[in-house]
This record gives structure tokens, C-alpha cells and sequence, in this order.
């Protein structure tokens, strides 16, 4: 999979009672993404997600294929739909799972990329831009190279709700939703059809650790630090499949 999107886009529902509780929305200027680059190779006909977990090779023929190890998607079809752009479309079925519609600057240097996520109850859509990190191979596509992203300019969706208890902690967003305890169980996360679980770990009263498990293994290590003042949250999520780390903060609407 080649998104931020897991603990971007968490959940949704006005509850009481701790400084977490309540509705938080995501400042999206204070994104932050360090790690590995996104590998993207197309050429030869083909098209290669190198940084995705698993990597997957597909023809870009703008037919669907089946892809066999990914939790999300089972077919990929990929179209180049100019000389700077391409559009990748995952399914899981027969329903669509993302949209990428990517497109890469006259010079070469940047990518922008609308992403639509169909997922949820509701559509979510968002725009990201990235720069090169490294060129692309002789004779491909100017897609092809790594890229490192470096802003988000656009994205709806962004509200999530939480609820903590002393035994436990709640997460609502766009259908999605789990109410675990802190007792080192994992837990299911309703409404994802990853099959991700969960389980929790209290630090304190204003900071919660929360680990992902996908496919049997740990993909994804998230800490949300609730401000002195109960006025912000600072997440730091460790996206393990992907090797890269995502720094934001929610802010509280009520």
C-alpha cells in the first residue's frame, strides 16, 4: 500500500469524561513524513510499487490484475494517461479501494497526487505533493524514481473522536472503530477491511501507545501525547510496513 492514510484518517463520535475525550481534527500543516521514499517503477509496459508492503508488479495496460499477499486490494489496474501522468486504481472485488491520479512536474522534480480513498462510510479524498529523491531510470516514465512527500495541499475527512476510561480507550472515524482495553490484547477495528487489530498501552493519564497488527505482524506504532492545556494532540506514528514516520497534531473542536 503506498499512503499515509491509516493514522491519518482515524475516528468519530461525541463522548465525555478524560482530556481525550471529545471530536479532534487534524492540523494539516504541521504533517510531517521522514523515512523511506515511495519507489515507483514504470516502464517496459509494466508498473512496479517497489516501497509497498509486499512490492507488486503489474502491466499498465489499464486492465485489471490480480495481485496475490496485500491486506486491502486483490486486483491493480494501471493506465499511463499522458506523458507525465498516470492512474492507478486498487479493488478488493469488485469495490474500489484507492484512486491515485499522479502527475509529475515539466521539470521532473515533483509529484502531485490526488489520492481517493473509498474505504468508510464516506469518501475521502486528498492531495499530496512529493519531490525526487532519486532520477528515474533510462527510458521509463517520469513516474518512475523515488519520491519523498512534502506537503499535504488539500484533503478533507479529517476528524476523528476519541474516548478514554480508566480501563480503556475508544476511536471512532468514518465507520471505522475499536474499543480496547489496556491490557495488552489485541482487538479488532470494526468497519476495516484490512482485518487490523489492536492492542493499548496507558503511559499515563495524557498519553496512550497504541500498536497495529496486520497479516500476524506489526505494522504500524502510534503515540498520541494530549497537551498540558487539553487543547492538542501530538501523534507520532511509526508506519512500520512502510518504514516511515508521520508527526501531526489534532486539535480539539469540542
Amino acid at each position: 500500500m503506498r499512503l499515509l492514510i491509516p493514522a491519518l484518517l482515524l475516528p468519530a463520535s461525541a463522548l465525555a469524561g478524560t482530556g481525550f475525550d471529545g471530536t479532534w481534527k487534524t492540523n494539516m500543516d504541521s504533517l510531517k513524513a521522514t523515512g523511506k521514499p515511495v519507489v515507483l517503477i514504470l516502464a517496459r509496459g509494466e508498473y512496479t510499487c517497489s516501497s509497498c508492503n509486499p512490492p507488486y508488479t503489474v502491466k499498465a495496460d489499464g486492465a485489471e490484475h490480480r495481485i496475490g499477499g496485500q491486506a486491502y486490494f486483490d486486483t491493480a489496474k494501471v493506465k499511463v494517461t499522458g506523458p507525465n501522468s498516470a492512474e492507478i486504481v486498487l479493488k478488493q472485488g469488485s469495490k474500489e479501494f484507492v484512486r491515485f491520479s499522479d502527475t509529475v512536474s515539466a521539470d521532473g522534480t515533483t509529484l502531485t497526487s490526488k489520492v481517493t480513498n473509498y474505504v468508510g462510510e464516506q469518501t475521502v479524498t486528498d492531495k499530496l505533493t512529493a519531490k525526487r529523491v532519486s532520477a528515474a531510470p533510462a527510458n521509463s516514465h517520469p513516474l518512475s524514481g523515488s519520491w519523498q512527500e512534502q506537503k499535504h495541499v488539500g484533503g478533507d475527512l479529517r476528524t476523528v473522536q476519541y474516548r478514554m476510561t480508566a480501563e480503556g480507550f475508544q476511536m471512532r472515524w468514518n465507520g471505522d472503530s475499536y474499543d480496547a482495553n489496556f491490557d495488552g490484547r489485541q482487538y479488532p477495528v470494526g468497519g476495516d477491511p484490512g482485518g487490523t487489530t489492536v492492542s493499548l498501552k496507558k503511559i499515563d493519564a495524557a498519553t496512550v501507545e497504541e500498536t497495529d497488527y496486520r497479516q500476524g505482524e506489526v505494522v504500524d506504532k502510534v503515540r498520541l501525547a494530549l497537551a498540558k492545556d487539553g487543547n492538542t494532540i501530538a501523534v507520532i506514528d511509526e508506519d512500520i510496513a512502510h518504514g516511515q514516520t508521520i508527526t501531526y497534531t489534532l486539535a480539539k473542536q469540542r
